[in-house]
């Protein structure tokens, strides 16, 4: 009787234990199965064929991307460039065909080249020249970055249509970027489990000086891991620039960040050695439907991002427990290794301090000129808009005889606040701000205050910090004349969905502002959502497909700025311009050609190069010590099909 209880305890314990173990080993497809039922459980217009679709679009990028990096990951290094090095190739493809009239498939061919290229040249660096693979990866993010922006001029740049289709359906049900993300996904598990290169990733991985040893010829390994990874990051640059229809030379900015937390969420290890095709994209898929349940929820942005966060952080206490248990042996985890990657952050940190410190000494020794110093920092030069209030500034400066330095803070308010710091610190005349996020500048303004530097805010206010000046369109006066433009469009009834811009920016907050007012006009008009899509053509259009779910009637979209209008074009397809009438903002190039095609109804034009011109202007008086409005408004219009011909801008 005893023997027969002490088995029952032994074979209980045994499948407890071996849950835990499946439950261990399958921790990301677990994690999925959870968020697929409790999205479905919170949200009825989850679970559906389309909505499903819908996140396999959107994981096909980081996904495609992260299949790239696993290779990178397993054999223990890492490829912090594949989201510039997708931006730069979809740019060579998209420059080559429309621009130089070369064959669409060699100028795929060349897209493909260029990621191979960026790849070996990443292997280079790290086999041959000793160099950490986070330095290698980090130089080349800010190459791959630097030579997207120099080929388009900052702008996007129209793609094929033959290539756009890539963006598309088939069968009018089939969306294309899953299709490739699954084709890549295969080839990414035959690599990993079938051939040679595949059992080399993992040797290395596991023991790089135990592969060498034993025959690997392991520098010429890396150099085809790195360029494999190139590959994968041109094709899933190509499909990002499908959906867009456009290839823009900011695309992808932080996409590596989330390739690498899908191959992290999907077991992998960043110590090497383990990892597989399947795993990366359930991780893609985990933050895809992450993104697109709590969209569907109407979840706060920045709480998404905490979400997230607190995801890849549970992901890898799980690697954590899993090696614990046994469940996964992973190796190259000595203290070795340790050792290394701890090296590699700290030539990371020492080299950052050196680039931060050597631009510092740039701008303190630079010789002085007879022209007055004017610095201008931009929050994005990826944006139509904002490359037209550069346009103006420089063409204003060159006039008044004004040395004029533009910065592109690439929508980082850590990276304008650094700029801003440069600029204070080389005792510029005066600046000009178009602030990323307006609280986030305020110290970096009250810095420049402090030193007695005049600062016009453009486009956008400072918060928390006086400003000379603001030169700016009247938002609130703009957004109740988009309000009035969709309600009339509507006959005052119907439903419609508001795409907000970047949180903190007083764009965002005034435009809002604006719509709210004009809205109370028509209370036949319901606003079934509102979400932020940050002023991002990419964001506007998976916000737009997310909310097309849960609101399928839709009969109006209001935009915040012409990007997110036009994002929300593309996700709508036919229905933008016919049963569905999208309103944006701003009067860009892209969206006055949309106005005029008739799947923009309408944008509120502002005059970007006047901003430009006006700012200057008043930054020289400022530095002259002259009197300056505190508050200098540019009108806007309302720009349509039936006045669109006139309009200059």
């Amino acid at each position: 009787m005893a023997t027969d209880t002490l088995k029952s305890t032994s074979s209980a314990e045994s499948a407890t234990g071996g849950l835990r173990r499946l439950l261990l080993d399958n921790g990301a497809l677990s994690a999925l199965i959870v968020l697929v039922i409790a999205m479905s459980a919170l949200s009825g217009d989850f679970l559906t064929t389309d909505n499903l679709l819908n996140v396999g679009v959107q994981a096909a990028v980081t996904a495609i991307l992260a299949f790239g990096v696993t290779f990178v990951i397993v054999s223990a290094g890492i490829d912090l460039s594949v989201g510039s090095v997708a931006a730069l190739s979809a740019t060579v493809l998209a420059w080559s065909a429309t621009s130089h009239g070369v064959p669409v498939l060699i100028a795929v061919l060349l897209a493909v080249v260029t990621g191979i290229a960026a790849g070996l040249v990443n292997g280079f660096l790290i086999a041959y020249g000793k160099l950490p693979p986070f330095i290698a990866t980090l130089a080349m993010l800010s190459v791959a970055r630097g030579l997207s922006l120099v080929i388009s001029e900052g702008s996007p740049i129209a793609f094929p249509d033959s290539v756009s289709h890539l963006g598309d359906t088939l069968g009018g049900w089939l969306p294309v970027p899953v299709l490739v993300m699954v084709v890549m996904g295969l080839l990414a598990a035959f690599v990993l489990g079938r051939t040679y290169i595949g059992r080399s990733m993992y040797a290395i991985g596991g023991n790089e000086e135990a592969a060498r040893l034993s025959g690997l010829r392991v520098k010429k390994q890396k150099l085809a891991i790195y360029a494999l990874s190139g590959v994968f990051a041109a094709v899933a640059g190509v499909v990002l620039a499908a959906r867009l229809s456009s290839a823009q030379p900011q695309a992808a900015d932080g996409y590596e960040l989330d390739a690498i937390a899908a191959v992290v969420i999907g077991g992998a290890s960043l110590a090497g050695g383990t990892g597989k095709a399947s795993g990366t994209l359930i991780g893609a898929l985990i933050l895809a439907v992450l993104r697109n349940g709590l969209n569907l929820l109407n979840v706060s942005a920045f709480w998404q991002q905490v979400v997230i966060g607190v995801v890849i952080a549970l992901a890898v206490l799980l690697d954590t427990l899993r090696r614990k248990a046994g469940a996964t042996p992973v190796a190259g985890a000595s203290q070795g290794g340790k050792r290394r990657q701890a090296a590699t952050y700290g030539l990371a940190a020492v080299v950052t301090v050196a680039i931060v410190g050597a631009t510092s000494f740039l701008h303190n020794g630079s010789s002085s000129t007879a022209n007055p110093k004017v610095g201008l920092s931009l929050s994005t030069l990826n944006n139509p808009f904002f490359v037209q209030i550069r346009s103006g500034a420089q063409a204003e400066a060159e006039k008044l005889g004004l040395d004029l330095t533009v910065t592109d803070a690439q929508n980082d308010a850590s990276q304008q606040a650094n700029q801003l710091q440069n600029f204070t610190s080389s005792s510029l005349g005066a600046i000009i701000v178009n602030p990323v996020d307006s609280d986030a500048a305020s110290n970096s303004v009250k810095a420049a205050d402090k030193a007695k530097i005049p600062v016009i805010a453009v486009d956008r206010g400072v918060n928390k910090a006086s400003v000379d000046a603001l030169v700016a369109s009247d938002n609130v006066a703009g957004g109740e004349l988009a309000a009035k433009t969709i309600g009339e469009k509507l006959g005052g009834k119907g439903k419609i969905v508001i795409l907000q811009g970047q949180a903190g920016t007083s764009a965002a907050r005034e435009r809002a502002q604006g719509f709210a007012q004009g809205l109370k006009a028509y209370p036949g008009i319901q606003v079934v959502a509102q979400q932020p899509a940050d002023f991002d053509r990419t964001k506007g259009l998976d916000v737009m497909s997310n909310l097309l779910q849960a609101h399928p009637d839709v009969q109006g979209v209001i935009a915040a700025n012409d990007e997110m209008a036009l994002g929300a074009i593309k996700a709508l397809g036919s229905k933008a311009g016919t049963s569905v009438s999208v309103v944006g903002f701003d009067g860009t190039p892209d969206g006055l050609n949309a106005v005029k095609d008739g799947t923009l109804y309408a944008s509120v034009a502002q005059q970007p190069s006047q901003l430009g011109k006006i700012a200057v202007d008043n930054a020289l008086k400022a530095l002259e010590g002259k009197k300056v409005e505190e508050t200098i408004k540019v009108p806007v219009k309302v720009v349509t099909k039936e006045n669109v011909a006139g309009f200059t801008g």
